[in-house]
């Protein structure tokens, strides 16, 4: 960098024609100049200026490294110019990850619509259910209902909801409401499998005391879209996040189960590495995340906030 730093200060002396205007432009004094261009031309073993008390005349060697130096300054500012235009139109590509059912639901929408606002950016939509890594996967954002174990990343909330036990009115009708959480050991619960262990111990809390119940039923998947189809259909009970069954809730598809019980919320989190600056793709993909929640949906979008 110092090198650059000489040719822009050399080529900016020979512009001004002397020394002395040379320091005032540049808000220095001659002598700083004189010592300055000296050092070029020691470091270089080559005079480039000829000086006399009249006159300021590069040397041959000198006008061909001034012409070279004209060259560097204009690919610099051509190379910062593309760098504030990629800040103000965010360009590249953007791989990201989310979880199959709100994936498929809601993020694959905001997705093309976010790339018809940001055409330079190309968007790639990977769902799975398995737990998506960024390095592992490949990922330069991931969304998911975990917190987020490993060193170095940029996290932020996108989405606020809550656990909730649900089933369809059919399957009520015709083995009863659970009124308290153990009640579920009485029932056909359909649970989630993750990483090859089923998750079977349901977490709750009364009043200071969060505890757990270990239900058991006859489905389990590694699919949540599959557990909503199911309880949709009777098969059972299940634990559901509240952005995927809104609107089965509104319209009485499904009903609530152990409201009162109910032990925390969730957030659907976006992961990226962490790297400064946050490169404009990913953060300008983060601020329009937080359309991802229809106004009528009764969970809340919520600011990104980075860790």
């Amino acid at each position: 960098m110092d090198q650059i730093s000489d040719l822009i200060l050399f080529a900016r002396i020979v512009d001004a024609g002397s020394l002395s205007e040379a320091g005032r432009r540049m808000n220095s004094s001659a002598p700083a100049m004189s010592r300055r261009l000296a050092g070029l031309e020691e470091r270089l073993g080559v005079r480039l200026v000829d000086r006399s008390s009249r006159r300021f005349t590069p040397t041959d060697e000198g006008a061909a490294l001034y012409e070279r130096a004209l060259r560097i300054m204009a690919d610099v500012e051509e190379a910062e110019a593309e760098a504030r235009s990629r800040i103000r139109t965010p360009s590249g590509n953007l791989r990201i990850g989310a979880p199959m059912e709100i994936g498929r639901r809601r993020v694959a929408g905001l997705i093309a619509d976010f790339s018809d606002q940001y055409p330079r950016v190309a968007c790639e939509l990977v769902l799975s259910d398995a737990g998506l890594e960024l390095g592992r996967d490949g990922l330069d954002i991931a969304l998911r209902t975990t917190s987020p174990t490993e060193p170095g990343v940029h996290t932020a909330q996108i989405l606020k909801g809550r656990r909730i036990v649900c089933a369809a009115p059919s399957y009520l009708i015709q083995h009863g409401t659970p009124q308290h959480p153990n009640d579920l050991v009485n029932h056909d619960c359909i649970r989630l499998v993750r990483s090859y262990q089923t998750i079977d111990n349901w977490g709750f809390a009364e009043p200071g005391k969060p505890f757990e119940v270990q239900v058991k039923g006859r489905l389990s998947t590694t699919s949540a879209e599959v557990i909503h189809g199911w309880v949709l259909e009777g098969r059972g009970i299940a634990v559901k996040a509240s952005w995927d069954i809104a609107a089965d809730l509104r319209e009485g598809r499904l009903i609530e189960c152990l409201a009162g019980y109910s032990r925390r919320e969730m957030y659907l989190n976006a992961v990226a590495p962490k790297t400064e600056p946050l490169a404009s793709r990913v953060k300008v993909f983060l601020d329009y995340a937080r359309r991802l929640v229809p106004e009528e949906d009764d969970t809340k979008a919520l600011p990104i906030m980075a860790d």
